[in-house]
């Protein structure tokens, strides 16, 4: 058998790209209604789809348990029917979400007459590269369509089987309400040397983002030559103030930590004002039975079973239940602490001074900051964003969970009456 090479890689992925940049024309111009048709028809024909998609589902997860995958990892890839149900209705409320296609952002006449407009239009054809989730298939192309966007879609070797299942209900819906089965185009070909293919598309991919660990982050700032906007990691924080209602504090931080622990926007880092830390501790420790604590001196000396935490593990992204406890001896250590190790993602404060919160909101550097709420909240459907594309950490043309209107760009339009410059 020859061998692949890049050089084949290439090619293929270049006939891909063609066919996905044809597409993005025609999703460009489709109206609203027909791409609203397209999401509802999605919808339905997943969820008639369901016992296709759990037998691929199954063919991935015995595959990936049998090569040793974690099990948070594991979680991330599983599909029931719940969570189809919940790829069906992402679908669905992206349909019913405002088309951004279009819109006047804002618009201004000129003293010499001309009328000049900034109007929202679609990047032209996106790129996802994702580890895991097969939810991510669905939810990544409903974002697409709506926004005008064709999608490449290049996931994991651990999911392809679910994907391959999931990408073409989607391409289906295309077809049947008459707009191109390409807008929605996976790549099958799972191997490295694709990938970092993939993310050389330039000319093709105008918006490259990745959803996935470290390793994909380093590989796309290592590779990647179109432009790209990073979904980083998820080292969040919950930090305690001496103001705190302990109640509160205490029904935050577990949800945050165990509602869903594979998530990137589950808390990482518990931070604890001294003045309470003695009588907040202990009751966390009880409550959060199960997650292993690991701690500065301090949070040691207050709870036996809180064992020694390292420089890394204060700045790790668990995805599972670990969580490093530090104990603040003030209001501005705590929002140094969380600075100095935070992912930028999402962090929370509970207090009930308004002092305190306001401090807080405006000097932690990170993409969302919350108060009195769990950081689970971060999040594109709980926002009323619908299903997102991802959460930006970095600081570029979008920060924070991704929706509809970080999938376009602006166009200016300008209108005269014969005028010319002198």
């Amino acid at each position: 058998m020859d061998e692949i090479t890049s050089e084949d890689h290439r090619r293929a992925l270049s006939e891909l790209g063609a066919r996905s940049k044809s597409a993005s024309r025609a999703l460009a111009q489709a109206s609203t209604q027909l791409k609203d048709r397209a999401l509802e028809l999605a919808g339905e024909i997943l969820l008639a789809s369901s016992d296709e998609i759990l037998t691929a589902n199954e063919q991935d997860l015995t595959r990936s348990a049998s090569e040793g995958m974690p099990e948070s990892a594991l979680d991330r890839l599983r599909l029931d029917v719940r969570r189809i149900g919940s790829m069906a209705s992402g679908l669905s409320q992206v349909a019913s979400l405002a088309d951004p296609i279009g819109e006047t952002v804002k618009g201004w006449v000129r003293p010499n007459g001309l009328d000049i407009r900034q109007v929202r239009v679609p990047l032209g054809v996106i790129g996802i590269v994702y580890e895991n989730r097969p939810n991510v298939t669905s939810d990544a192309a409903a974002l697409c369509i709506k926004s005008g966007n064709a999608v490449m879609l290049r996931g994991s070797s651990s999911a392809i089987e679910s994907n391959k299942v999931v990408a073409e209900v989607v391409r289906k819906a295309l077809e049947k309400a008459g707009l191109p089965r390409d807008g929605v185009l996976l790549v099958e070909d799972t191997s490295r040397e694709a990938a970092v293919e993939f993310m050389k598309l330039r000319g093709t991919i105008d918006c490259l983002i990745p959803r996935g660990g470290p390793s994909l982050i380093a590989s796309i700032l290592e590779n990647a030559t179109v432009p790209y906007i990073i979904d980083g990691d998820g080292n969040c924080h919950v930090y305690v103030d001496k103001d705190a209602d302990l109640e509160m504090a205490l029904s935050i931080l577990v949800n945050a930590k165990t509602q869903r622990t594979s998530v990137c926007n589950a808390a990482e880092s518990l931070v604890v004002h001294e003045e309470i830390a003695h009588v907040f501790l202990p009751l966390a420790a009880r409550e959060l039975e199960g997650v292993e604590l690991v701690g500065d001196s301090r949070s040691q000396e207050m709870v036996s079973t809180i064992k020694p935490a390292t420089e890394v593990d204060f700045a790790t992204e668990f995805l599972s239940m670990k969580m490093s406890v530090a104990v603040a001896q003030s209001l501005d250590a705590a929002i140094n602490h969380v600075n100095r190790y935070s992912s930028g993602h999402s962090e929370a404060i509970v207090t009930e001074s308004l002092e305190a919160a306001e401090r807080f909101t405006h000097e932690v550097d990170a993409a969302c900051v919350l108060v009195n709420a769990s950081t689970r909240f971060v999040d594109g459907e709980e926002f009323g964003l619908g299903a997102e594309i991802g959460i930006s950490t970095q600081k570029l043309h979008a920060r924070g969970p991704m929706g509809l209107e970080a999938l376009t760009t602006l166009k200016y339009v300008v209108n005269g009456r014969g005028q010319i410059r002198v």
